[in-house]
């Protein structure tokens, strides 16, 4: 298989889980956050997104690297860690706010709702450059 090819399938990979997230998360911003079983889902899709981005910039390290990119797995490595480190505060926020929210603090909602933009902006960040690297890549 030409490197090209295998380049290319490597940001498909990688793009896939950020197109998904893109297309479901702003669904949220249409409902209050003070609604447990809203909250319990949005967490749920925040824990495995960011887990996937993690897996998804794994695998394309290793198929950019098999396709001679060495730079770009880098990067594709660079996105797997920073997802995964922040899946970990933004679970420990997330967890921090909705016992806030629980125990009556008031703004906990908001503080929730300021984490779930935070992450969509860094989903459509990471989402931008892996697009802007494709004309580069292939």
């Amino acid at each position: 298989m030409p490197s090209d090819a295998v380049a290319l399938i490597a940001v498909v990979i990688l793009a896939f889980p950020m197109v998904c997230f893109l297309l479901s998360s702003p669904a949220f911003l249409l409902v209050g956050l003070d609604v447990p079983e809203v909250t319990q889902l949005l967490r749920g899709i925040m824990r495995g997104y960011f887990l996937a981005i993690g897996i998804a910039g794994t695998l394309a390290m290793v198929l950019l690297a098999v396709a001679g990119r060495p730079a770009f797995a880098l990067g594709a490595i660079a996105i797997a860690v920073f997802a995964l480190v922040f899946r970990r505060w933004l679970l420990q926020r997330m967890d921090a706010e909705l016992k806030a929210r629980d125990a009556g603090v008031a703004t906990a909602v908001g503080r929730l709702r300021a984490l779930h933009v935070r992450s969509m902006l860094v989903n459509a960040v990471q989402f931008a450059m892996v697009m802007a690297s494709v004309p580069i890549i292939v």
